[in-house]
């Protein structure tokens, strides 16, 4: 079976006043359909520029992306993307923000109760039906997160890319999102939504994916490592992560990936210090 997303010799070399900037180079990478990936490393090690290029906001300067065959140009209702800033238009409802999106995919072969049963479809995905007609004003920065991952899945893409989703909530808020996110991709397993997730969170990256890929450090950054996590798809069943912090396979993933990112990878500052 060939993989859904496929990335070959990719390299990203920015223009700058004092010349051109390698932010990347030799990205080779595969991702299966219906897999979770988490993207890690230190800041600055392109984590961001990646998935900018797999959601076609980036076009790069060597190699080549593809999406089930198809080269990568430019975004598209293909690939939905959720950022840390959640970016709702606030003088609409969350049902109307996602109704944006779904018209945008599907208005021209679907009628308005078509499209409005999509988008409050989304909404109940992510347990946000009694809010459907709250302003972004009106709910808490966790709820306008959850909108803007039902946007993105409103749009049945093929990939999800999300960009630090949770970065700016306070911690338990996020516990209680990743929670929510594997219920999400085990729920809409049918569709089987391939997710590629950018995090600096070491057991974020554990807890929810099926493969962690390790950025060496910028510049010229390219992929260090990549490991398989040693426990069942997130979209067979959520995990718990109770359970987790005495699983075997998880305290050695989460071992690894911090010895990875503070040995292998420990900045060059910090070890002066």
């Amino acid at each position: 079976m060939k993989p859904m997303l496929q990335i070959t010799g990719a390299g990203m070399t920015f223009a700058t006043k004092r010349g051109p900037f390698v932010a990347l180079r030799d990205i080779d990478l595969e991702i299966k359909r219906g897999e979770f990936v988490a993207l890690i490393g230190h800041s600055g090690c392109g984590k961001s520029t990646l998935l900018n290029l797999v959601a076609g906001l980036t076009t790069p300067t060597a190699g080549v992306l593809l999406l089930d065959g198809r080269e990568l140009k430019g975004p598209g209702p293909d690939r939905g993307v959720v950022f840390q800033n959640h970016s709702l238009l606030p003088w609409l409802s969350c049902t109307d923000n996602v109704h944006l999106a779904v018209e945008r995919v599907f208005g021209a072969k679907e009628g308005r109760a078509q499209l409005k049963a999509r988008a409050l479809a989304a909404l109940e995905l992510v347990g946000l039906t009694h809010a459907k007609d709250k302003l972004p004003g009106e709910i808490s920065g966790g709820m306008k997160q959850r909108v803007g991952i039902a946007r993105a899945l409103a749009m049945q893409p093929k990939m999800l890319l999300m960009d630090e989703p949770f970065g700016a909530l306070d911690a338990l808020t996020r516990a209680r999102l990743q929670d929510e996110l594997m219920k999400i991709v085990a729920d809409s397993r049918e569709q089987a939504t391939t997710v590629m997730m950018v995090t600096h969170d070491v057991d974020e990256a554990v807890l929810l994916s099926d493969r962690i890929v390790m950025m060496t450090n910028g510049p010229a950054a390219t992929i260090g490592e990549v490991l398989t996590v040693p426990l069942p798809p997130v979209r067979e069943a959520p995990r718990n992560r109770l359970e987790m912090a005495h699983h075997k396979g998880y305290l050695e993933t989460r071992e690894a990936v911090l010895e990875f990112l503070y040995r292998k990878q420990a900045h060059v500052e910090a070890l002066a210090a």
